[in-house]
């Protein structure tokens, strides 16, 4: 070969390899788009310090990409792309739940705090009702008084009335029936129930409960005559004398069973049991009289 013919080979040659040299040295496109994506993950100033472990692999899979040959670009690529999605996604779900956990913890603090608010109303809803007791148990320690005084007044009236006249014995049934007057509204203030209505006859003073004070065809108290007993209960602590129920149904037993019933009652309440006597009336109860307590000697 002669020498002229070597140096145009050379020649060609040099330009071959130049010209594969920019080929060579062009970036990789999608190698290139991937860094920017894992990039743009990186500097997330919310995100950038999350998934560690998956921007690692991510940055090691685009690496491998850069470095694949051309048999091996689609799985590399492929393996590349999921790696930068999976670091994203897991950043993401990191920083959810880095946002949950603050919210679960504001909402623990919400309801702390709401706890705190709640137990301090009832502490004063307490405090007031301690008063409002206080305050009534006064006006009852008044009452009594009132009625103690009521009672010496009585005693030293009834001492009179045995040497006084027909006007005198007059003075002496009203100041008894004051004195009833009394007891009725200090039982009423200290059962905070009311009294049911009252009459005095020869036998003595006469509460009558209506027909609802018991159930429809039974013998147990319904709310209303719960209510009554427990007037009744702390009426009969006050006022001296024995106690007479007396009870209509529409057969005997039922009668006795109302009877005995509102007699459990008084003595829940307080009524010594030797004090009471029950009796079965014959006859249906009506809706104004279905039992009668008599207080008297």
């Amino acid at each position: 070969m002669s020498a002229t013919m070597k140096k145009g080979l050379a020649v060609g040659f040099c330009l071959a390899v130049f010209a594969a040299v920019p080929a060579l040295a062009a970036p990789d496109a999608d190698v290139a788009r991937l860094q920017a994506q894992l990039a743009a993950l990186q500097g997330d100033p919310s995100l950038g310090r999350l998934a560690v472990y998956e921007q690692m692999e991510a940055q090691q899979a685009i690496a491998a990409l850069d470095k694949a040959r051309r048999a091996e670009r689609a799985d590399a690529l492929y393996l590349a792309g999921r790696r930068v999605e999976i670091a994203e996604l897991t950043a993401r779900v990191q920083a959810a739940r880095s946002e949950l956990s603050r919210l679960d913890l504001q909402r623990s603090e919400l309801l702390l705090e709401a706890s705190r608010r709640d137990a301090a109303r009832a502490r004063q809803e307490n405090e007031r009702l301690r008063l409002q007791a206080q305050i009534q148990a006064e006006e009852a320690e008044r009452l009594r008084l009132a009625a103690e005084a009521e009672a010496q007044l009585r005693t030293e009236v009834e001492e009179a009335l045995g040497k006084a006249t027909g006007r005198q014995a007059s003075q002496l049934s009203a100041a008894r029936r004051k004195e009833a007057e009394l007891a009725r509204q200090e039982a009423e203030l200290v059962s905070g129930k009311k009294l049911p209505a009252a009459r005095f006859e020869g036998q003595g003073e006469v509460f009558t409960l209506p027909g609802n004070a018991y159930a429809s065809g039974k013998s147990g108290l319904s709310g209303s005559g719960g209510d009554a007993a427990a007037a009744l209960a702390a009426y009969l602590q006050i006022a001296k004398g024995g106690v007479r129920i007396s009870a209509w149904g529409d057969d005997g037993k039922l009668a006795q069973a109302r009877a005995a019933a509102l007699r459990e009652a008084l003595v829940a309440g307080g009524v010594a049991a030797s004090r009471i006597r029950v009796e079965a009336k014959r006859g249906a109860a009506t809706g104004t009289r279905a039992a009668e307590v008599v207080v008297g000697p």
